[in-house]
């Protein structure tokens, strides 16, 4: 079995596969803090609980937008797997040619993402990555990663409201019932949740008119599920994108 994992700076999400079935999934808040042994401890009994034995895992692979986080992983795959797992970086084949000013600069899930897009939706495609920032990434219908857009997340821009003011609260991310709001959680929901809705389809409108035709849009992270509910432009949720993207880019290099 493979097990993926990709770290992003709020949330760590993992996966195994059996062949090609993703046969389970968990999510785990990333802790730049948290040792090897203590991320083990988690994973163990989250593979225990899906009576997947560490036996059962012979490779892996991961992708991380925190550095310091790649060695703890590396340790915890020696240690409990005694496996060396695949680090997505410079040198790693992913099948997508970068045509970005500096290719360096890319965050390596934003590549992985277009791999898993590319070869499961065709192109050319906008995804929307919806994490702590909101991404919005462009690929070719060759498969070339054009460049993209970034903008603060939706748990970000809510939690800056908090922060930043002195009476504002922090608010449940749900739906209100109506835009306008009749009280302050109501009103901040409307906020965020509506605004939200109208920067992807404010952004992925001028992506379209760059690119000259509609093209399919991939919804991806934590909050695509709740966006995509309102709005007409996300032609596909996919919450596992950046899990099959790993498990490709870590069958290209097997060869």
């Amino acid at each position: 079995m493979l097990l993926v994992i990709d770290i992003g700076n709020t949330d760590t999400t993992l996966g195994v596969f059996d062949g090609e079935e993703l046969r389970a999934t968990w999510h785990m808040a990333t802790n730049i803090h948290r040792l090897a042994d203590e991320y083990a401890g988690l994973l163990i009994n989250l593979l225990h609980h899906q009576n997947i034995d560490t036996s059962d895992i012979k490779e892996a692979a991961l992708c991380s937008v925190v550095p310091p986080l790649v060695a703890t992983f590396e340790e915890l795959f020696k240690r409990y797997f005694h496996i060396s797992p695949l680090v997505v970086g410079v040198g790693v084949k992913t099948g997508v040619r970068i045509r970005m000013d500096n290719p360096r600069e890319v965050g390596c899930d934003r590549i992985v993402d277009a791999a898993a897009s590319h070869h499961l939706y065709g192109g050319p495609l906008i995804i929307v990555d919806m994490g702590t920032a909101t991404t919005f990434d462009v690929v070719s219908k060759e498969g070339d990663y054009l460049g993209g857009v970034i903008a603060p997340g939706i748990a970000t821009a809510a939690e800056a409201l908090c922060v930043r003011t002195a009476v504002l609260p922090r608010v449940e991310l749900t739906r209100p019932q109506r835009a306008i709001g009749t009280n302050t959680i109501t009103a901040m929901q409307s906020g965020i949740i509506f605004g939200y809705v109208g920067l992807v389809e404010g952004v992925v409108s001028r992506l379209q008119q760059e690119l000259g035709k509609k093209t399919k849009v991939i919804a991806t992270g934590g909050y695509a599920e709740l966006i995509a509910e309102e709005t007409s432009v996300i032609d596909v949720v996919n919450t596992d994108l950046t899990l099959v993207g790993l498990s490709l880019v870590y069958l290209m290099n097997q060869t």
